[in-house]
């Protein structure tokens, strides 16, 4: 099932272009922002299916806005994939640990990144 929709938080315009293209091809309907702040705002206000978080974001990182969302009863439940370049197994540890459901490491591996979107839609 598509048309569900998700927030899509990255400040690199480039890697922000291949996640809107790649997810819109598949039916989804985005919503997008640059920075930690805007994306607790936004979760806040458009309740998305699924959030897609970059972790370092001008302003607060994106496991303060993670927590951020997760501390707010409205949004708690929303689940939210880390999507980052600290590909490092340290990194992905400590971001899997603050409570992420989900990581996808880049670049992206188109095909691993549309799975794991599915797969996190359809829990």
């Amino acid at each position: 099932m598509a048309n569900e929709l998700i927030l899509i938080v990255e400040d690199n315009d480039k890697n922000r272009k291949l996640m809107r293209d790649v997810l819109a091809f598949k039916g989804y309907r985005l919503a997008e922002a640059e920075t930690g702040e805007d994306a607790v705002r936004m979760a806040r206000e458009l309740h998305p299916a699924l959030v897609l978080m970059d972790i370092q974001l001008p302003g607060i990182n994106g496991i303060t806005a993670f927590r951020q969302i997760r501390d707010d009863p409205d949004t708690a439940a929303i689940p939210v994939i880390a999507v980052t370049a600290s590909a490092m197994t340290h990194d992905r540890q400590t971001i899997m640990a603050a409570g992420f459901d989900g990581y996808q490491s880049k670049p992206l591996n188109v095909k691993l990144f549309v799975e794991a979107v599915r797969q996190m839609l359809d829990r």
